[in-house]
């Protein structure tokens, strides 16, 4: 089975590859590794709600449908143990004061038209001429001839933001002067609209207390997004310094990991084992780690951890990949691993000579 190790997370393939759409991106590869970045911080974040013996409560959202057993989890988890600092007055002031471009009323106007078949192209001609030598006579003649249901207010389309009506109608309105009826009618998908513009309300910016609530509670949003990438990013460094601290079964489920570095330096009796499982498993190897060791003056199991810890801190996710390949299938995989880590470290780096023609 191929697997992956992200973020201190051994993930089947197969898990990721399910996982993708959810994770749209420009290339594939970029939808892998969302995917299994995604995968990843679950498993990290179930494991740690269940390491506090947490129980799901699903709830409803505000469209009402019912959260997960791990979304629930999840949230509960955060709530357990995210506490973000509430934002102040005087940061909500100062956000406030720090954008004067933002927190303004819409732009408003209010407008009226008669609406008319576009088969009646004349008529519609014939009712422009007619009110810009009558214009007091609009709300009689939608009322009378307009085929929008604005007909039984005289026209009337009430107050308006942009984007309210078709483009080609809006254009129009919001190129003429207040009171004015355009010259000629406008056609759109609905037929000819003869317009007039009733009023315009430029855009305003808002008091700083009527927008207060809505700075507090975007600057609260933040706070909860920011502590929880920084709770997420200390769950990912505590598993990556365990090498693989998790694994996720093909269905999901979160396990303990087939081999863990970092448990093998941590355990003095484990560690202490690693001279005589080298010397029965490779003995030519087991010679050369000895005198690497005595050479810097200390026993084969500190060296050995040493190099492994050296290996957990500055190895990246594709090093634990090929790690957990070469260790599947072995009888012992947290030997095969020690051992695929010391045969790299401790085999010399091979030389390279250029040919230089001399002139």
């Amino acid at each position: 089975m191929d697997v992956f190790v992200i973020d201190g997370v051994e993930i089947p393939e197969k898990l990721i590859r399910d996982e993708m759409p959810n994770h749209p991106a420009p290339t594939s590869a970029e939808a892998h590794k969302q995917a299994a970045h995604a995968l990843a911080v679950k498993a990290l974040l179930l494991n740690r709600a269940s390491a506090l013996g947490l129980e799901p409560a699903p709830e409803c959202d505000d469209s009402g449908r019912m959260e997960t057993i791990e979304e629930a989890l999840i949230r509960q988890l955060f709530a357990c143990e995210l506490t973000p600092v509430a934002p102040t007055e005087a940061e909500c002031r100062r956000f406030f004061d720090a954008r004067p471009q933002h927190f303004f009323t819409p732009e408003l106007y209010e407008a009226s038209h008669i609406l008319i078949q576009e088969s009646a192209r004349d008529v519609a001609f014939d009712l422009v001429k007619q009110l810009l030598a009558e214009p007091g006579a609009f709300e009689s003649l939608a009322r009378a001839l307009s085929q929008c249901p604005s007909a039984e207010v005289g026209g009337s389309l009430g107050q308006l933001q942009i984007g309210d009506l078709v483009a080609e109608v809006e254009e129009t309105l919001l190129s003429m002067p207040v009171g004015a009826i355009y010259a000629e009618p406008v056609a759109s998908r609905f037929g000819r609209h003869i317009l007039r513009l009733d009023r315009r309300v430029a855009r305003q910016r808002l008091p700083y207390e009527a927008v207060r609530e809505r700075i507090r509670m975007h600057l609260e949003s933040r706070a909860w997004i920011a502590a929880s990438a920084r709770y997420v990013e200390t769950l990912v460094e505590a598993a990556r310094s365990q090498g693989i601290a998790l694994r996720m079964g093909e269905a999901g489920q979160v396990e303990r990991p087939s081999l863990s570095l970092g448990a093998m330096i941590d355990d003095d009796a484990l560690a202490e084992r690693i001279a005589p499982w080298l010397a029965a498993a490779d003995p030519e190897l087991a010679g050369r780690v000895g005198g690497a060791a005595d050479l810097k003056g200390t026993s084969v199991a500190d060296f050995v951890r040493h190099e492994v810890r050296d290996f957990l801190d500055n190895a990246d996710d594709e090093s634990f990949t090929q790690l957990v390949s070469a260790a599947q299938g072995a009888d012992d995989p947290l030997l095969a691993s020690v051992t695929c880590v010391l045969k790299k470290r401790l085999t010399p780096a091979r030389k390279t000579f250029s040919l230089i023609r001399k002139a």
